[in-house]
């Protein structure tokens, strides 16, 4: 299971509103995670959720859990799932 440690602003989730407060930069930060490719027939797989399920699941494992699933809203639902069995103390959010 990953495991990260996200501090907190005033005991507060971190927020983007955040990000340009000079006394807060040591606590937050605010670089995406970005991964250019081209779209075609052989890529049918985006997945949008929260940082929730990030703390607690790769990458790769959200992928591989995600494809599985014919329908969308199915994978989804089992992302969400597996990342509050894993004890996800963050909101998890999915969309399709």
């Amino acid at each position: 299971m990953l495991s990260v440690e996200v501090p907190r602003v005033n005991r507060q989730l971190t927020v983007s509103r955040a990000f340009n407060d000079k006394s807060l930069k040591s606590h937050i930060q605010s670089d995406p995670d970005i991964q250019w490719t081209n779209i075609d027939n052989n890529k049918n797989t985006l997945i949008l959720v929260s940082d929730g399920l990030w703390k607690v699941m790769s990458n790769q494992e959200a992928v591989d859990i995600a494809k599985k699933f014919k329908y969308p809203q199915k994978g989804l639902k089992q992302l969400i799932e597996k990342g509050v069995k894993r004890g996800s103390k963050d909101d998890i959010l999915c969309c399709c």
